[in-house]
């Protein structure tokens, strides 16, 4: 039997318990909701910041993108993710699906028409010797010569009596493609010194040894040479090799600088692609010796 003042107590505690329950029910609910909310604007913050281009191929492409990246970056508020390797390998990224965008220093050709290809800039392709050699100019034959092993010293071109160092490109450049396309060689034939990858390594070489020959950007060479770097740009066919004589289309051995995509670009891959043709970025396609697609 229990007591009338028992039972006081026992509705109190009852009361106390539900009004417990109540209070801890409401703190873990909005505790779930604050979470659930949290975790949404979290989500969408990730998803912003995780947005990016990957974009691949020409190391001469390649400082070029890099710096119109940039600008991107901070007006779309993504990243731009440029690697080097060739414009092998950005054609066969921009394929495979591996990249948004290849970089090739060169037109598509006609067994790549499953690509689009889109000129963002024009350089060319220039012979450069060391600053203090004192040749000024050399005939596509004698270069011809000169990388095929049939001419070794430069005393017989009327230089110093110094050995002829050749450097040549790794496969899979489109500079070396289209340097033996113009002088009509086989790369077997060709009997070099030293391989090089990119532009830059190319340049270092060449300005680090009186006796090498090699061939690089113009754009790239030019940009060096005006820095101090001891090189000298040779001229061909009679034509200076600059991004002047590229601008008025007389340079015998001038190239497109290309963006390549597969398939229908994503609006953000179009929004890049644009913005890298248009004239807000032309300061930098000349800052880096490049001539702006018309």
């Amino acid at each position: 039997m229990i007591h009338d003042g028992s039972l006081q107590e026992l509705r109190v505690l009852k009361s106390s318990l539900i009004v417990g329950s109540l209070s801890l029910a409401l703190l873990v609910g909005g505790m779930v909701i604050s979470g659930c909310g949290v975790a949404g604007a979290d989500s969408s913050a990730t998803d912003r910041q995780s947005e990016r281009l990957v974009i691949t191929g020409s190391s001469t492409v390649a400082p070029l993108v890099a710096e119109i990246g940039k600008r991107f970056e901070a007006d779309a508020g993504v990243r731009v993710d440029v690697q080097t390797g060739g414009s092998s390998r950005g054609i066969a990224d921009a394929r495979n699906g591996l990249a948004d965008i290849g970089m090739a220093s060169r037109a598509l050709g006609a067994a790549e028409d499953d690509l689009t290809g889109f000129t963002i800039a024009r350089d060319g392709i220039c012979v450069i010797i060391h600053r203090d050699n004192p040749i000024t100019e050399l005939s596509d034959p004698q270069v011809v010569d000169m990388f095929t092993g049939r001419l070794t010293h430069w005393d017989s071109l009327g230089g110093e009596d110094r050995r002829i160092t050749v450097v040549n490109k790794a496969e899979g450049r489109s500079t070396l493609e289209l340097f033996l396309k113009h002088f009509a060689l086989d790369n077997r034939d060709v009997k070099a010194s030293v391989v090089i990858g990119d532009n830059e390594q190319g340049i270092k070489t060449v300005a680090g040894n009186p006796g090498a020959i090699g061939y690089v950007s113009i754009g790239a060479a030019e940009h060096a040479a005006a820095r101090g770097v001891a090189i000298k740009l040779l001229p061909m066919s009679g034509i200076a090799a600059s991004t002047a004589t590229l601008s008025e289309g007389n340079f015998p051995l001038a190239r497109p600088l290309t963006l390549v995509i597969q398939g229908e670009p994503s609006t953000l891959t179009q929004r890049f692609i644009d913005y890298a043709r248009s004239p807000a970025v032309h300061d930098l396609v000349r800052e880096l010796s490049f001539v702006p697609a018309s």
